[in-house]
């Protein structure tokens, strides 16, 4: 035992002698390279003496950074993020300022721009010359994670620790925001993302399966309801609330607080990751207590639980903070030429990626990713039950860039690391952890609304509504239509001019997620019937149904009820509607159903609008800047995945053992509510026993819903509470696997991809008697 500390604490003292001497060399090289920065006094020095001068340098500014850099980086924590990133250079400047004056006689001296050079240079040399230890010592980079667990963990209650590897194992959630099931199979089988290929070929490893999300395929939707168990009346990304005049954004601190809190409110569960929980760059909390960068608690005070925390555990480490800013200013670059060379090769379809978007991607592809990760080994070491982070960089650039794009591939193999890395060391912890990957929806392709027809949705609502449009708009063919049309409904010759009405509070509230388009009339109280919107805007209802970029809408009548509008004037009331024919049938399975549960919603809009969807090329027209899109129904966005560890039950079984449970409770109640009278039991009998279970898996089989998920995560985590067998209903013969093997031919068939076919079989039906899955479960 004495003999192993002896040893590490010579290894520890060699990496600092060798990290010390190599920036007091790369202080000398730099010395004789930039004309503004000196190590010797006026008259000259000796080579020893200016040796000597290097070295009092570079320890007295490893000493700043040591002791100084941590305490600035939690002052300023209520620095914006993105100031923050670039305050790093200026800050490791300073620092190497007040180091060259701490150098005896004054022989250090460098102008202020020089030594935010040197001041990087150096931090950058020290951390690779550490890695490069690093290597060569497999337990240093676990150490300094512990450490910092242990400094996380301090205060925290005894009680909460985690167990051994003997004991139940944790589980981590890691969320690939935007990743869409068929981009992660395609991804896998190309060798972008060989860790996820390599779970998936490994017949003890993972399995994958696609889930469906509801109409509103976005974040807002899905992580609500993964987290929170709910994601009712949450019926886009954003929406217009008549009672409050507000319009409810999801990605808005406030909004998320108040949809978090109506959640929880609905649910009567504080979240998923109640018990000895983390929540980590996410939307929602969870109910965690340890969170980091997440937006509902962006507002919230208090020690380890605002939204800023994670930045300082992350960049109190000098080499991180330099690290992450280089990579950041390397992304900017990378972007701006990325976006260039677009143009030069006029791309299309393609949006504008100018302004501060190279600063937001940079921000979301480095510093997020660097941050959560960075969480995520902390929780590990930390010994956290459960921990949930959302990784968001394929979500930004593909929404920019395209979901098929090479700039988005080049996101999921740098995504791919990350996992890599977070495997590793799950492996190392204290602690067994199970990782489950999952998305919270995919991405469809497709040229913007705008861009193929010449003017956005508000544009063509107000033409449709006989409002003024910009000139740009006036000018196309859709716009042109819309106000023809105006003029017939109001009988005034085409050819004529019409005075068109100047713009009052009727005037309608159009707000647009990906391809979903919510259009509300603000002095209308309650929900604006069909029949209240043909008095005032006889036009519009046809002019949005029958133009070529609009596939469906959804309003109320107060005839039929809600309907479904569709081209050449079809209308089907929400009752009848099917996926195999009228206006939703070429949207595919469960659109009718997520039509249908989005109308219960108390804030659906007046009238909803989705537009076209081409299932021969998988293309929808977003309604925002985007030529990656989701948000509403067509394509891949409603196509998300899960994919698991083969040692948890299978999420269809589950769904199945809710079902036939129940169906009991529902036999149990028709039984009571027959004792007591005949009519209570005819009522009882026109109820379908299990609805809302049944409901979440699809007919072909998958999850439905983003609800439906959550179940599922929560099961698992009660599974991993202790020994427990997997949950399979009596009489169920157990769900085939769901996983999808490499197309022949692609660059991952071959040997691995017959051992995933091979993973793939048909797995035997377990019982009530089957032994419970090993314990530590698998990561790879």
């Amino acid at each position: 035992m004495a003999d192993g500390k002896w040893r590490r604490a010579g290894a520890t003292l060699i990496r600092v002698i060798a990290v010390w001497a190599a920036s007091a060399l790369t202080l000398l090289a730099l010395a004789g390279i930039l004309p503004d920065f000196r190590l010797q006094s006026d008259d000259g020095d000796t080579i020893t003496r200016t040796a000597f001068t290097a070295a009092w340098g570079a320890g007295a500014f490893g000493l700043l950074s040591a002791l100084v850099w941590p305490v600035l980086v939690r002052a300023l924590l209520i620095v914006p993020a993105l100031v923050l990133g670039a305050l790093v250079f200026f800050l490791n400047g300073s620092l190497l300022l007040i180091a060259l004056r701490l150098i005896p006689d004054g022989r250090g001296d460098a102008a202020p721009e020089t030594a935010v050079v040197v001041a990087a240079v150096m931090s950058a040399v020290a951390s690779a010359t550490s890695t490069a230890f690093a290597v060569r010592d497999d337990d240093a980079y676990r150490r300094r994670l512990s450490r910092l667990a242990y400094r996380r963990r301090r205060g925290r209650p005894a009680d909460q620790g985690g167990p051994g590897r003997e004991g139940p194992p944790g589980t981590v959630f890691i969320q690939l925001d935007g990743v869409g099931h068929d981009a992660l199979v395609a991804a896998a089988a190309a060798g972008l993302m060989p860790t996820v290929a390599g779970w998936l070929a490994d017949s003890s490893g993972h399995r994958l399966t696609p889930w469906r999300t509801d109409w509103s395929s976005q974040t807002g939707a899905s992580q609500l309801a993964i987290l929170h168990g709910s994601n009712h009346d949450v019926p886009a990304f954003r929406w217009y609330e008549k009672e409050t005049r507000t319009v409810m954004v999801s990605s808005r601190p406030a909004s998320a607080l108040e949809m978090q809190r109506r959640a929880i409110e609905r649910t009567r569960d504080g979240g998923l990751l109640t018990i000895d929980g983390a929540s980590r760059g996410n939307l929602f909390s969870g109910g965690a207590g340890q969170l980091a960068l997440v937006l509902s608690m962006a507002a919230r005070r208090g020690k380890g639980s605002r939204s800023r925390a994670g930045y300082f555990a992350y960049f109190s480490d000098p080499a991180n903070a330099t690290r992450t800013a280089l990579s950041f200013v390397a992304e900017v670059v990378r972007e701006i030429g990325q976006s260039t060379r677009a143009r030069a090769r006029k791309v299309t379809p393609r949006v504008k990626r100018g302004g501060l978007y190279p600063f937001i991607r940079a921000f979301a592809t480095v510093v997020e990713r660097d941050v959560v990760v960075a969480a995520v080994l902390g929780d590990l070491f930390a010994g956290r039950t459960a921990v949930y982070a959302d990784l968001v960089a394929y979500d930004e650039v593909a929404h920019h860039s395209g979901p098929h794009s090479r700039d988005a591939e080049k996101v999921l193999e740098r995504l791919d690391r990350s996992l890599a890395l977070i495997a590793k060391i799950a492996d190392r912890t204290p602690r067994a952890y199970r990782i489950v990957l999952l998305s919270d929806h995919g991405q469809s392709p497709g040229e913007t609304f705008a861009g193929k027809y010449g003017l956005t949705l508000k544009d063509l609502v107000r033409a449709g509504s006989g409002l003024p449009v910009p000139r740009r708009a006036q000018r196309t063919r859709s716009a042109s239509e819309a106000r023809d049309a105006v003029r017939i409904a109001l009988h005034r010759p085409v050819e004529g001019g019409v005075d068109e009405q100047a713009a009052k509070l009727s005037d309608p509230i159009v707000l647009a997620s990906g391809n979903l388009g919510l259009i509300s009339f603000p002095d209308i109280g309650g929900r604006a019937s069909r029949e209240q919107i043909d008095r005032r805007h006889p036009a519009l209802l046809s002019t949005l149904a029958n133009h070529p970029g609009i596939g469906f809408l959804l309003v109320r009548s107060e005839e039929h009820g809600s309907v479904v509008l569709g081209p050449g004037g079809a209308e089907v009331p929400i009752a009848e509607l099917s996926d195999e024919e009228g206006p939703l049938a070429v949207f595919g399975a469960g659109a009718a159903d997520a039509v249908r549960r989005t109308d219960t919603f108390p804030h659906v809009a007046d009238i909803m609008v989705n537009s076209m969807y081409d299932p021969g090329t998988g293309t929808v027209h977003a309604f925002e800047e985007q030529i990656g899109s989701h948000g509403g129904l067509g394509g891949e966005q409603s196509r998300p995945f899960l994919l698991w560890p083969r040692g948890l039950t299978d999420p269809l079984d589950i769904m199945a053992a809710e079902s036939a449970e129940s169906a009991e409770s529902a036999e149990s109640a028709e039984s009571a509510e027959s004792a007591e009278s005949a009519k209570s039991a005819e009522s009882a009998e026109s109820a379908e026993p299990g609805e809302s279970v049944s409901a979440s898996v699809a007919p072909g089989g998958g999850l439905v819903g983003a609800e439906a998920v959550h179940r599922v995560l929560t099961r698992w985590l009660q599974e991993s509470s202790g020994p427990q067998v997997p949950l399979r209903a009596e009489g169920f013969a157990g769900a085939g696997p769901v996983d999808e093997p490499f197309p022949p031919g692609a660059p991952g068939a071959g040997p691995t991809a017959a051992r995933t076919a091979r993973a793939i079989e048909p797995l035997p039906p377990l019982n009530r008697q089957d032994p419970a899955p090993d314990a530590t479960g698998t990561t790879a």
